[in-house]
């Protein structure tokens, strides 16, 4: 007599299957990519500093970076690789971002978790404005 598996836990293992078979794996969420959790590694030009809505935030995602400003003309950074497993985040709301493969959330404006299963908070990234643009990582 065989047992029939939950549908949800059917799509789930199916699921994971077939992204081991395309060689997706792991990498899709970034735990074994050997990349830093703590941001870019040089300089990046983001692009208008306009782009940052005031009291809101914005995600650079192929830069890994998540900007915020809390008030006007100031601007706060953060690594947008989640803390829990490596992923990176996939939305911003308001001032929560969001990391979708686990349902982490991250205050944009502190960096601090606000819902596990992370526990720790996503590391600062210095930001900088400067003629209208915006650029994170360490100066050059």
């Amino acid at each position: 007599m065989t047992t029939e598996l939950p549908a949800c836990r059917r799509t789930v293992l199916r699921g994971a299957a077939l992204a081991g078979a395309a060689g997706l794996g792991l990498t899709a969420c970034g735990g074994s990519g050997g990349g830093s959790s703590d941001g870019p590694t040089k300089a990046v030009e983001l692009g208008a500093a306009t782009e940052v809505p005031v009291g809101g935030a914005k995600l650079y995602r192929n830069d890994k970076v998540v900007v915020a400003q809390p008030k006007e003309g100031t601007f706060k950074a953060f690594s947008a690789v989640c803390t829990h497993a490596g992923c990176v985040v996939t939305s911003v709301d308001g001032t929560t971002i969001t990391c979708a493969c686990h349902g982490s959330q991250f205050d944009a404006d502190t960096g601090a978790v606000l819902q596990g299963p992370a526990t720790k908070p996503l590391p600062a990234v210095q930001v900088t404005a400067s003629g209208g643009k915006l650029t994170a990582g360490p100066a050059s």
